[in-house]
């Protein structure tokens, strides 16, 4: 698979070239029983956070896929059932799809709605895990869209003062479009920490710092394990002192645009990630929810100007004085972008026990893995 062995300073881990993955990790797919077409779009998704440097997001999460497609949780093969009420918003049931397919077909409807009424909405129900936000709010980009996503999840976050898994990690993503500078892209948790954060840290044996999580009684901790032991992930802004009031109120917002809007579970009801825990009997709705949408500046302002002025609020911002220990301030999106530049040509690092997790899959799926 083109592979080149590199020693970390934690780990081992495998660098693994891209269109190698991307290949291996299709098929894989369409022997899940996907079609051509999905095998290759949710490849797409899960390429897109191993270059992007989200490593929690993508084949990392291959396993669990699978898990939760043998449990029934995820149909490979969905009949997507997308209704409109207005003329500029829609509604999709996913029929238990995979968040990777489900959210960037809501995407496509969202944007063939803006290219006639100026923006267009999607609420989804009966989804599942979406992979990162980015993907889908960066559809919006080669249009001069500004694209947003948002998805509820697994509830392992307690609201603000409190000591119960109410919410998931629940991210926000807004793509905005600039003219000659990188597009401004913010992807974010409403949590401390995103989950797959905690078990990177898990995999590579390293604490976690303080305010990202409590155990199960309430307690700080640094154990990376928290969570599998009952604890609780923090809103972000950790505590009190800190505003943890505003990550709890954007987490409960995401969960209401995602769930409550759409007919699909929301809070304590979602359905857990992990195939060895069974949803709630009392759910309110079907399975995950996302929202996805889109605004065309153009029905703003003149978009050539807009794009100008994108540029320029990009450039000072990122001619930003640095504070002391920092090489440059850089616009939300461009880490990502470099990191992704850079892995297209150098590989992408796994870490050990992901390469472990995707010699398993080959060897169920007849398929092998060989680093």
């Amino acid at each position: 698979m083109g592979v080149d062995k590199n020693m970390g300073n934690d780990n081992n881990h495998s660098i693994i070239a891209s269109q190698a993955l991307r290949a291996w990790l299709a098929d894989i797919f369409l022997r899940l029983k996907f079609s051509e077409e999905h095998a290759h779009l949710a490849t797409d998704v899960l390429l897109m956070a191993d270059l992007r440097g989200i490593d929690s997001h993508g084949v990392a999460r291959l396993s669990g896929y699978i898990r939760l497609i043998e449990a029934g949780r995820i149909n490979p093969t969905p009949n997507l059932q997308f209704t409109q009420r207005k003329r500029a918003t829609g509604h999709l049931d996913a029929d238990a799809a995979i968040g990777l397919i489900s959210a960037p077909f809501a995407m496509q409807k969202a944007l063939e709605m803006t290219h006639e009424c100026g923006s267009g909405w999607v609420g989804i129900s009966n989804s599942n895990h979406f992979g990162i936000a980015a993907y889908h709010a960066m559809m919006a980009l080669p249009h001069s869209y500004i694209g947003f996503s948002t998805t509820n999840a697994s509830p392992l976050v307690t609201p603000a003062g409190g000591a119960e898994r109410m919410l998931g990690t629940n991210p926000i993503c807004v793509a905005i479009p600039a003219g000659k500078e990188l597009p401004f892209v913010m992807d974010m948790a409403t949590s401390a920490a995103a989950n797959g954060k905690l078990e990177i840290a898990e995999r590579v044996n390293k604490p976690i710092p303080k305010g990202w999580a409590l155990t199960k009684d309430g307690k700080n901790t640094q154990d990376a394990a928290a969570l599998k032991q009952g604890g609780l992930l923090l809103p972000l802004g950790s505590d009190a002192d800190h505003g943890y009031h505003k990550g709890y109120g954007l987490g409960a917002w995401v969960d209401i645009f995602s769930g409550v809007l759409n007919g699909a579970n929301f809070g304590p009801w979602v359905p857990p990630f992990v195939s060895f825990l069974q949803p709630r009997a009392d759910q309110p709705g079907k399975g995950l929810g996302h929202f996805v949408g889109c605004w065309d500046v153009d029905g703003f302002r003149d978009l050539q100007e807009f794009q100008n002025d994108m540029d320029l609020w990009i450039q000072r911002f990122k001619a930003t004085q640095p504070a002391q220990g920092v090489e440059r301030v850089m616009i939300p999106g461009e880490p990502e972008h470099h990191q992704s530049e850079y892995r297209k040509i150098n590989g992408i690092p796994l870490v050990d026990a992901v390469v472990q997790d995707l010699i398993n899959v080959g060897k169920q799926l007849q398929h092998p893995f060989n680093p």
